[in-house]
C-alpha cells in the first residue's frame, strides 16, 4: 500500500501541500500547539528584531506533520523578511547551494526540509555560510586550482528532520536554536479542526471534532485530512453539518478506529497475535506475512503502534501487548505473561 494513499499518513501528498497554504496560520500567536517552542521562539525573535540582526540558525525535528514547515514560516512573517524554501534531496551539488544563498537578502531565511539528506559536499559547503556567511569556491582543478571567499548575506537557515540522529554531528552543533516538536494532544488537535473548520466555511458540532482529533494521532496534518475526508461524507450523505453520527460513520467507512488505527495496523497486530502467538516475531517475518516492505512497516506504522503501547520490540522480535490483545478483542493467554517476564530479564 502506498503510504501517501493512508488517510493516517502524516506525509503530505503534493495536492495537499497546496491546499495547506490556505489553512496554515501567518503569525505566531495564531499557531497552535507546541506552547513551549512557540514562547521561546517568541522571545528568541523579538530579541533579534531588537538588536537588528538575524535570528540564529533554527534546527525543528520531530515527526512529520506537526508543523515544522508552518512555523519556518510564520518565523519569516513575523520577522518581516522573506523565506526561501527547499529540500536536502533537492539541493543535489554545491552549486545548487551556492546559487540559492547568493539570491537571499539580509536576514532572510532559508527553510530546509529533510535537512539530514544533504550530501557530503552540500553539508561541507553549507558551513561556511552558517558561521561566516561566505562561501568557500575552488576555481580551477588540479594544481591550477585555488580557493576563494565570497560574502553572501546574513541570513537564518531554518533546517527541519523527522531523524536528528542522522545529522552529523558538525552541522547540528552549527544551530543556536534546537526545538523538539511533540505530538498533539486531542484537546489542541481540537481546536486546529475548529479553527480549519471555520477557514473553511464548515459547520461542525464540537464532540465530532473531538472524535477526529481523538483519532487523528496526534498529528494536524492527519486531523485536517480527516476534516475534509467527513466533509465529503456530511455533503453527499447529511445536510452539510457536520455531526458525530456522520463523522463515526465517515471514519468506519474510510476504517480509521477508535485508535486512530487502520486496517494495515490492525492486520500487523492480527499477524503477530493469531499467526504467531502474540511473538516474539521478526519485522522481516511480519513484512512476508502481510505482503508490505519492512522499510514501511518500521517507519510509517511500528512508531504509532509502539507509542500506543499496542507493540513492542524485544531481542528476539515484536510482540504484542496485553493493549493489542484487548483492542483486537482476542482474550490474551497466560503463558504469554510468563514469557514477558522471561524476555524483559534477557534484555536487562
Amino acid at each position: 500500500m502506498d503510504t501517501e494513499e493512508r488517510i493516517t499518513s502524516a506525509q503530505a501528498t503534493e495536492e495537499e501541500e497546496l491546499r495547506e497554504k490556505t489553512l496554515r496560520p501567518q503569525r505566531l500567536s495564531d499557531f497552535l500547539g507546541q506552547q513551549k517552542v512557540k514562547e521561546n521562539l517568541g522571545i528568541f525573535i523579538e530579541a533579534a528584531k531588537m538588536r537588528g540582526e538575524p535570528l540564529d540558525h533554527v534546527l525543528f525535528y520531530g515527526p512529520p506533520g506537526l508543523g515544522k514547515t508552518t512555523l519556518a514560516g510564520i518565523i519569516a512573517n513575523e520577522l518581516g523578511v522573506d523565506i526561501k524554501v527547499t529540500s536536502g534531496p533537492a539541493i543535489g551539488r554545491a552549486g545548487d547551494l551556492a546559487a540559492v544563498l547568493t539570491n537571499l537578502n539580509d536576514n532572510d531565511v532559508l527553510f530546509i526540509d529533510e535537512i539530514h539528506r544533504l550530501n557530503r559536499a552540500v553539508e561541507e559547503v553549507l558551513y561556511s555560510a552558517m558561521e561566516d556567511y561566505a562561501l568557500d569556491i575552488i576555481i580551477g582543478k588540479g594544481p591550477s586550482a585555488r580557493s576563494i571567499r565570497l560574502d553572501i548575506a546574513k541570513f537564518t537557515l531554518i533546517g527541519a528532520t523527522t531523524r536528528a540522529g542522522s545529522l552529523s554531528a558538525p552541522l547540528r552543533d552549527r544551530f543556536g536554536v534546537l526545538a523538539k516538536f511533540e505530538m498533539y494532544r486531542p484537546d489542541e488537535l481540537a481546536r486546529i479542526i475548529r479553527r480549519s473548520a471555520g477557514v473553511m466555511g464548515l459547520e461542525a458540532d464540537d464532540d465530532a471534532i473531538l472524535e477526529m482529533a481523538k483519532r487523528s494521532r496526534g498529528t494536524p496534518r492527519i486531523a485536517n485530512r480527516m476534516l475534509k475526508r467527513v466533509r465529503d461524507f456530511s455533503m453527499v450523505k447529511g445536510d452539510g453539518r457536520i455531526s458525530r453520527k456522520i463523522t463515526e460513520e465517515s471514519l468506519a467507512a474510510l476504517g480509521v478506529d477508535e485508535l486512530g488505527l487502520e486496517r494495515l495496523d490492525r492486520e500487523i497486530l492480527s499477524t503477530i497475535i493469531e499467526k504467531f502467538g502474540g511473538g516474539p516475531v521478526g519485522i522481516d517475518t511480519i513484512a512476508a506475512s502481510i505482503g508490505e516492505d519492512r522499510v514501511t512497516i518500521e517507519d510509517a506504522y511500528e512508531p504509532y503502534l509502539i507509542q500506543q503501547g499496542l507493540l513492542y520490540r524485544t531481542q528476539k522480535g515484536r510482540m504484542a501487548t496485553i493493549r493489542a490483545y484487548e483492542h483486537m478483542g482476542i482474550p490474551y493467554p497466560e503463558e504469554n505473561v510468563r514469557r514477558i517476564d522471561h524476555d524483559e530479564a534477557d534484555e536487562g
